[in-house]
């Protein structure tokens, strides 16, 4: 274990939302010795008791209703008291030394931001990096493209991690794993849930490096919070998109965003009715798959309302 003294100068956030076995195996590997905060965001599933009960060392946050991650987010790094601050998911846990393998690269001034190599379950890599956010690559990813052609820099413009095999500059990290300046920004509370981390980076770059640290090595559940509903999980990042766009690009780049959006969904929607059609509705995954883009469409142009909205 390691002693006070050796400890780095970092707060750990870590926002939850009924994700309590996730946030067992997190707190675990994030170890006693570390300061944390976790803000619980009106989680159901006894994780806010849970961490009251076995974990007096952990600041807790306790949420009366789930105010967004974004917003979270902001709640942690007000109650962060270090130099630097590292907001991590729930359902993402440090292998050994990698919080003080990133904290180490903000030895340069110069270094705003950075994140480390996520990993699956399986040891596979995550995509954690990425370019800016672009109606290209919003109309690559909605038409398949980048799937269909991963190594094209031109078809496959966004994602960035399997390129990098050292330690590089990049445009974005995710806010999965995203350690910070404490103070050099906070997140933008009109995202509820997807793009936050975009946008935030989007200011940071702006200030300074963004870094991706391989050696930094967090194995990650993606997904955990939201697994339960896809649907919502789909058009909560469409829209968090598409804000990104109305804020950085204009309304014209946000209605492009939007349109290409729901085109990508019409596709999907279209191309799984029609098997499922071909299949006389015999396959119960394809009739499944056709009906959460149907939602997907039908889904209200605005998101949840945040703390931001009610106060406008």
């Amino acid at each position: 274990m390691r002693s006070a003294s050796d400890r780095p100068d970092v707060t750990v956030v870590i926002v939850n939302y009924n994700t309590r076995a996730e946030l067992e195996r997190c707190l675990t590997a994030v170890g006693k010795d570390q300061r944390v905060v976790v803000v619980d965001n009106d989680s159901q599933d006894g994780s806010a008791s849970w961490v009251a009960e076995t974990h007096p060392e952990v600041q807790l946050i306790a949420n009366s209703q789930n105010v967004g991650f974004g917003t979270a987010c902001n709640q942690g790094l007000d109650a962060s008291a270090t130099s630097l601050t590292l907001i991590l998911n729930a359902d993402a846990a440090p292998e050994p030394g990698a919080i003080e393998e990133l904290a180490s690269v903000f030895q340069d001034p110069d270094v705003t931001a950075a994140g480390g190599r996520l990993l699956d379950p399986n040891g596979n890599v995550q995509n954690s990096t990425a370019n800016r956010l672009t109606l290209w690559a919003v109309f690559c990813e909605q038409l398949g493209l980048e799937k269909l052609f991963p190594n094209s820099r031109v078809l496959s413009p966004y994602w960035t991690t399997r390129r990098l095999t050292e330690m590089s500059e990049v445009e974005q990290v995710m806010g999965a794993c995203l350690m910070l300046r404490t103070g050099a920004a906070r997140f933008d509370e009109r995202f509820f849930l997807y793009c936050e981390d975009t946008e935030l980076c989007h200011r940071l770059r702006q200030q300074g490096k963004i870094l991706y640290v391989p050696n930094a090595k967090f194995r990650h559940s993606l997904g955990a919070s939201s697994a339960d509903n896809r649907a919502r999980a789909v058009s909560l990042y469409n829209r968090g998109k598409e804000l990104y766009f109305s804020l950085h690009h204009g309304p014209f780049a946000a209605l492009l965003c939007w349109l290409i959006d729901r085109l990508g969904a019409l596709a999907r929607f279209v191309a799984f009715g029609l098997a499922s059609l071909l299949t006389l509705f015999a396959l119960t995954g394809l009739r499944k798959r056709a009906a959460l883009w149907v939602k997907v469409l039908s889904a209200p142009v605005r998101g949840p309302r945040t703390p931001r909205d009610t106060e406008q």
